[in-house]
């Protein structure tokens, strides 16, 4: 590291110092497996939400993870009203600092890196409350978010078939198309329904929304299923959700502040395990075949640190990004 300089990565640079979905799933595990033993300072992230209808956000998530040397703040936005623009949804920028002294040392792009570990938390959880043999895989709102879930997802578990349903026709053929480089069969479907029922693991991407527009209803989760809610409790009804054996989220102090203060996941079953606690052992992931499993990951600043370092240290590596003066 150069002394009083930090380096600047755009989103270019983060996504060319070439870290893969594997590596990232791992530093991701690492991660939750130190908030799991408590050795991870996180408070729940505060945030303001600009504009009308209370679904837009921007949000302040700082982490240190002292085994993993990492400390820093990310600033990052979502705004469902963005994509009528042309514009992306998740904007924003990370901060990297030398725990040790506490000076900057990276600012960079963090739309690459909150795609990117958001699908790797979702295959995180998978990991210990899906069916190691699941090969279908339905995804529900074909964005950003559905691709990197399932890149995620094909990490981790023997994937042949992908239910692709969204109400955007285009955002579904990229998501084809992105699952056909992946190796799999793909199928655009136009009932969500079919992108539910039969599958191994469900995988919903849309928009965070405080009032949900409950698509999935009662009956729709097959037994033994597993559903990533990435987009918290929006895409489901209260029966849906009701059909749960195990509920679970990546914070539970940060679940309640969305709860309370927020106004999301209102009338949702009883959390069962953090995150952390599962990667421990201190939870006991799926029990058998039939469960219903569900993680309705919010998305936390650990994730962020637990990559930012890897992106720093391969960006020195090779050479990518600006140097600017302190």
């Amino acid at each position: 590291m150069k002394t009083n300089q930090l380096l600047y990565l755009s989103q270019d640079d983060v996504a060319n110092v070439g870290l893969t979905m594997a590596e990232i799933v791992d530093a991701v595990e690492r991660g939750f497996a130190e908030m799991g033993h408590g050795r991870v300072e996180m408070p729940p992230k505060p945030g303001i939400h600009p504009g009308e209808g209370g679904d837009n956000f921007i949000h302040a998530m700082p982490a240190y993870i002292p085994a993993m040397q990492s400390a820093g703040v990310k600033w990052v936005s979502g705004y469902p009203g963005n994509h009528a623009k042309g514009l992306p949804y998740i904007t924003g920028l990370l901060i990297l600092n030398d725990p040790d002294t506490g000076i900057p040392k990276a600012v960079m792009d963090c739309a690459w890196i909150t795609a990117m570990r958001t699908g790797a938390a979702s295959a995180v959880s998978a990991r210990y409350l899906a069916r190691p043999a699941s090969s279908t895989i339905g995804i529900l709102a074909c964005g950003v978010q559905g691709h990197t879930n399932l890149e995620a997802m094909n990490v981790l578990f023997p994937l042949e078939k992908v239910f692709a349903f969204d109400p955007n026709k285009d955002n579904a053929s990229d998501l084809a198309d992105f699952a056909r480089q992946l190796g799999l069969n793909v199928e655009i479907v136009d009932d969500p329904k079919k992108a539910v029922a039969g599958c191994d693991i469900v995988v919903t991407s849309g928009p965070i929304l405080k009032v949900p527009h409950a698509t999935i209803q009662a009956g729709w989760v097959d037994p033994g299923t597993f559903v990533s809610l990435v987009d918290f409790d929006s895409f489901f009804s209260r029966e849906a959700l009701g059909e749960a054996a195990k509920w679970t989220t990546d914070h539970i102090g940060q679940y309640n502040y969305y709860k309370d203060a927020g106004g999301y996941f209102q009338d949702c079953p009883e959390i069962y395990a953090e995150l952390g606690e599962l990667v421990t052992g201190g939870k006991t992931g799926r029990e058998n075949a039939d469960e219903i499993t569900m993680a309705a990951n919010l998305g936390l600043a650990m994730d962020d640190m637990a990559v930012a370092p890897l992106i720093f240290q391969r960006a020195v590596e090779k050479s990518i990004g600006t140097w600017l003066p302190l």
